[in-house]
């Protein structure tokens, strides 16, 4: 497909956007500055420092420096709110993920690792007691079922007709039932 619009066209339009911004950019920059200004000249009043004695030039700075440790008091106040308020939304996105389970599980890689090794990093590396795990196990012996059957080999079929039909089920029944009442 074919774009209706030109390249030189989309360069024109690409440059005169950027323009445009850079002129929104600027004038928000200045905006920004004389707001500042005018929050200053509201909030501070000029000082006239002119014809004042000692005394007074001393009222002055102690007034000025209360004043800077009650603006430095609410500033550190409103900073450990704000710190404050961060680790609990930090927590309450930790939360939320986990309660949602979505969490990204690092890739796992298996790891042989020996029992006594594995006491030693559970416990410490003051514990020195090895174990053998194989040493505690039972010995078992396996018992030869085999040859205590004799495994009888004899025409399959002579089996197969004599267990068909309702005799045939009856034996299996008694058979199955005779062991058991002895």
């Amino acid at each position: 497909r074919k774009s209706k619009i030109t390249a030189s066209r989309k360069l024109m339009l690409k440059s005169l956007m950027l323009a445009k911004a850079k002129e929104e950019w600027d004038q928000e920059i200045v905006d920004k500055q004389a707001e500042k200004e005018r929050y200053l000249s509201e909030r501070v009043t000029p000082l006239h420092t002119s014809g004042l004695s000692l005394s007074q030039l001393q009222d002055l700075c102690r007034e000025l420096h209360e004043k800077v440790e009650i603006v430095d008091e609410e500033r550190y106040d409103i900073e450990a709110k704000c710190n404050h308020n961060t680790r609990e939304i930090k927590d309450l996105k930790i939360k939320v993920l986990d309660l949602r389970g979505k969490f990204k599980r690092p890739p796992l890689r298996r790891v042989r690792v020996s029992a006594d090794a594995m006491l030693r990093a559970l416990l410490g590396s003051k514990h020195k007691v090895s174990m053998d795990l194989r040493a505690n196990l039972k010995s078992v012996k396996k018992e030869d079922t085999e040859k205590e059957r004799p495994v009888e080999v004899g025409d399959w079929r002579k089996n197969v007709e004599a267990m068909s039909g309702m005799e045939g089920r009856k034996k299996m029944f008694d058979a199955a039932k005779s062991p058991t009442g002895q």
